[in-house]
């Protein structure tokens, strides 16, 4: 078997779901399953993005290149994350002092565009910690059978740019200290807000069991090896 297929134990079962989630929300003859929201690609120009992103550009950095740690980078994340993850903020299920009255103001077609203008750009590079990035690789890569933790690798790319089809994220050059953030909200239940928070973001549920079962040591060696992803 090529050695790019080689994802691990578990990882059979992400890559199952991810195939499933792909089929579920993958338009059949361009129609949209429904009351599945219309794919940022439907709607969305760049062109209209780059204008829109210029209030963006003070948090997030000049074409999604963020320089804050606290702040993600929005550069090549996919649009189908991005999309989804901006009508979570304008609802108020993914609960942000900063971003709910931002989201709050745009319409779908600005959603859609600024998701379409942050995935066509290029994500700069970042430095891992060299302290910790080692163990980061192997938990990233193998997982943790024992514990019933799955390889990153399986649902995230094996460099970290996600799976669009199954709204996976990129993981890319993320920011060490903003990962940490997420896994931490994740694993306290946090990251969404609501009686129905774990199913909120279609991947959610893993997500939520899975931070539970890192230690702190973890999060922080697999964020450090993320930031250092190309």
């Amino acid at each position: 078997m090529a050695k790019t297929m080689r994802v691990g134990w578990l990882g059979r079962a992400a890559l199952a779901a991810t195939v499933a989630l792909a089929l579920v929300h993958s338009p059949a003859h361009g129609q949209t399953p429904a009351g599945t929201p219309a794919l940022p690609f439907d709607n969305g120009s760049i062109q209209d993005g780059a204008t829109k992103s210029a209030v963006c550009a003070s948090c997030h950095g000049p074409n999604g290149n963020s320089t804050n740690p606290e702040w993600p980078r929005l550069a090549g994340q996919s649009a189908v994350y991005i999309a989804e993850q901006l009508r979570l903020f304008r609802a108020g299920t993914r609960n942000n002092p900063i971003m709910k009255p931002l989201a709050g103001s745009l319409s779908d077609k600005d959603i859609s565009d600024l998701a379409v203008y942050y995935e066509a750009q290029t994500v700069a590079g970042l430095e891992a910690d060299p302290s910790f990035w080692k163990a980061g690789n192997a938990l990233y890569r193998r997982g943790d059978k024992a514990r019933n933790i799955p390889a990153c690798i399986a649902c995230h790319g094996p460099v970290g740019r996600g799976n669009l089809a199954a709204g996976y994220p990129s993981l890319r050059a993320q920011e060490s200290v903003y990962v940490v953030k997420q896994l931490n909200d994740y694993a306290g239940g946090e990251r969404y807000t609501g009686t129905n928070a774990a199913t909120a973001s279609r991947n959610g549920v893993m997500m939520f069991a899975i931070a539970k079962r890192l230690t702190p040591e973890e999060i922080r060696n697999v964020a450090s090896y993320v930031q250092g992803m190309r």
